[in-house]
């Protein structure tokens, strides 16, 4: 009788071990559970703050100062040098904006092969008259401060000329003032500004409603990243890209830029895509 009695409550100690183990076991895999679950969460909250955006222009970095912006039935080629094969991969351009006459912003031989019968030019003066004859038939000169509108199919758009020069003695030789052209587009509800080579000007402080900025930052020929987010805090974008940032001693410290501004103001984005995809700083 004592084994029998002895044996029941082994097993019955056995079941109780088991149904706590279980319990346990349940209670650390739901624990996991919950953290894995929250986990993504955080992923998944990033990833829709990064992806979730309503505008409607797409942005095509090309190199160093040159890129490609899409909005609806218009293709914007930005400053297009690197030859045809820069851009081999991109859309048909609609409109072509230069800003100034370097080489680094013009290329004859890449516009006349990268432009076609229905592709307009917009530059100002002193680009015009670089321009090959072909190419001069095809150009519209805007000066600063002027702005033209456009109907393209059914797509209205405004292009004004900003002003863009340097204002460091040292540097007024690289870029005179009324010789280049910033550019604001004005695409539905969207401004985008195009800084072209320039300084922290005025007038880029006194911007208004800029949805979507285009900065640069390199010396000696622009300005240093302090400069650049000075200039950014006055005028508030709501997103900035630096761009043009190679100079003579190698790429500037966007980070630094980016820390700069959101340390002040955080409300501002900053985004860095991929200027320099070979790394080239010299």
């Amino acid at each position: 009788m004592k084994k029998i009695s002895l044996l029941l409550f082994s097993v019955l100690l056995l079941f109780t071990n088991c149904l706590s183990d279980r319990k346990t076991t349940e209670s650390t895999n739901s624990t996991n559970e919950i953290e894995a679950m929250e986990d993504s969460s955080e992923k998944e909250s990033t990833v829709t703050e990064i992806n979730t955006t309503e505008s409607e222009v797409t942005i095509n970095p090309i190199s160093h100062g040159t890129l490609v912006l899409e909005y609806k039935n218009i293709v914007f080629y930005i400053d297009p040098v690197g030859g045809a094969e820069a851009f081999e991969n991109q859309k048909k351009a609609t409109l072509i904006l230069v800003t100034d006459i370097h080489a680094d912003h013009l290329n004859n031989e890449t516009l006349e092969a990268i432009s076609n019968d229905n592709s307009k030019i917009i530059v100002p003066i002193a680009v015009k008259e670089k321009l090959t004859e072909t190419l001069k038939k095809k150009a519209s000169v805007v000066s600063n401060f002027q702005s033209i509108d456009l109907e393209i199919g059914d797509t209205k758009i405004n292009i004004e000329a900003i002003p863009m020069y340097n204002l460091r003695e040292e540097a007024l030789k690289f870029h005179t003032k009324d010789r280049g052209n910033g550019y604001v587009l004005t695409l539905g509800d969207e401004r985008v500004y195009i800084s072209g080579d320039t300084e922290d000007i005025p007038e880029m402080r006194k911007l208004k409603d800029i949805d979507i900025a285009f900065v640069c930052m390199n010396l000696p020929y622009t300005m240093t990243v302090e400069s650049a987010a000075s200039a950014v805090l006055d005028f508030k974008p709501k997103q900035v890209y630096p761009y043009h940032y190679r100079g003579t001693k190698g790429l500037s410290d966007v980070g630094k830029f980016k820390d700069i501004v959101n340390d002040a103001n955080p409300e501002i984005k900053v985004i860095q895509l991929d200027w320099y995809p070979n790394r080239d700083s010299k």
